[in-house]
């Protein structure tokens, strides 16, 4: 496994101190909100996304993952959400990111599925995927697996388990890895208070199955991308991430495989 660090839980935090908190934390890795409060989106001009890859990329970190908002089954027209998704692949390459973030939004996995064909030629060109998080309306990695599988193009799109939302919607970590199988491409990881009570708290110090979870990944042998995804943007009264990290890289040294 190797760890890297959401911007989510960097509010106000410019990239620059972003990467100074990644790598004096033992990151290898930055995950990259794509939000115009965090100065990384799809409107930057090549100058703009040119100094974001060299800036990073000088620290000795890699991006792990482009976190965009584009909802796949969204309802509504294709062509908005294929635009705003093909642009941010664009940024992926630019970026030197291997892959995009997309949230369901929706529960209609047709709806899903013929989008995520509709850009799998483009991304396949790009050399980048499309990662649809355990989220909202299809908060479980069974759901998750239902909507990859109907899309049918595994070489450009895959699967980010975060450990809470299955969880808290009654799916056991075992069913949650099973259903995933080679779908899984990517991990958050992070603790809250309980499944009714999200409030983010310290790993190890909430309800989450993180000791489950973990030696069920490394009993699979995963070697991919662990971020931690504090989420301060939504809970600005919790710690600084830079207090919760340790314990993310703790958790990531004891289950890699």
């Amino acid at each position: 496994m190797r760890l890297a660090v959401s911007t989510l839980g960097m509010p106000g935090e410019d990239l620059d101190r972003a990467i100074e908190i990644a790598s004096g934390s033992g990151c290898q890795g930055l995950e990259l909100r794509l939000h115009p409060d965090t100065g990384v989106h799809a409107g930057l001009d090549s100058a703009e996304r040119r100094s974001v890859r060299e800036r990073v990329e000088r620290a000795g970190l890699e991006i792990s993952a482009l976190a965009g908002y584009v909802g796949i089954c969204e309802p509504g027209p294709d062509e908005p959400v294929l635009e705003a998704l093909l642009a941010d692949l664009r940024l992926a390459v630019d970026l030197g990111a291997p892959g995009v973030r997309v949230f369901p939004r929706g529960d209609d996995s047709a709806i899903g599925a013929r989008r995520l064909k509709a850009v799998s030629g483009t991304a396949a060109a790009l050399g980048r995927r499309v990662l649809v998080e355990t989220h909202d309306s299809m908060a479980t990695c069974a759901a998750v697996a239902g909507l990859l599988a109907e899309a049918a193009c595994p070489e450009t799109t895959g699967a980010i388990w975060d450990l809470l939302h299955p969880w808290r919607h009654g799916e056991s970590p075992a069913d949650s890895l099973a259903a995933l199988g080679p779908y899984l491409s990517y991990v958050q990881v992070k603790d809250a208070v309980s499944a009714q009570d999200t409030t983010p708290v310290p790993m190890g110090a909430g309800s989450v199955p993180l000791e489950e979870a973990g030696a069920l990944l490394r009993g699979a042998g995963y070697e991919g991308w662990v971020s931690l995804e504090w989420e301060r943007t939504w809970y600005p009264q919790v710690a600084p991430v830079e207090e919760i990290l340790p314990g993310a890289a703790d958790w990531v040294r004891r289950f890699a495989a």
